[in-house]
Parts: structure tokens; sequence; C-alpha cells
């Protein structure tokens, strides 16, 4: 099964993640199949929290990849501020 997850990056108590579209066997850090984004939680100042490739997204999902609750909640967060861009 195709799953869009989580992977870690950055340095020790500054984390960043990439948000990816990967087979759900494979290893949190493993190979993936695509890079949809990516999620910055301790972003300050001008710096991005979140930028997501929602399009991509919404391709995967519809092929049948399933969403992990982090990036539902992500999903949803970028989506709404897309809707205010707009």
């Amino acid at each position: 099964m195709v799953k869009i997850r989580l992977t870690r990056g950055g340095a020790k108590k500054r984390p960043f993640y990439h948000i990816i579209v990967t087979d759900s066997r494979s290893a949190r850090d493993g190979r993936n199949i695509e890079r949809v984004g990516y999620y910055n939680p301790v972003a300050s100042g001008n710096e991005q929290r979140i930028v997501l490739d929602v399009a991509r997204v919404d391709h995967w999902v519809g092929n049948g990849a399933q969403l992990t609750d982090k990036v539902r909640s992500l999903y949803k967060e970028a989506v709404k501020a897309q809707a205010q861009a707009a």
C-alpha cells in the first residue's frame, strides 16, 4: 500500500520533515517514490511552516494512497492557507 507520510531530517533539537509518498513497508527514512512538500515545526519569522504540492497529493490520493494522521492535518492546514491566499 502507498502512504503519504513524514520523514525526519534536520539537526538534534531542530526537526525538519519532508512529506513523501512511499510504500508502507519501507523504513521511515528509507526510499521514497516522490517528495511532495515539507513541514518545519520550529519555523520562525518569515520561514514557511508548511509547503505542500496539493495537486500532487490529490493525484496520489485519487490513485489509492493513504495519508497518515499528521499529514492529513497538515494537508487540511495547507488547503485552508491556499484558499485564504486566493
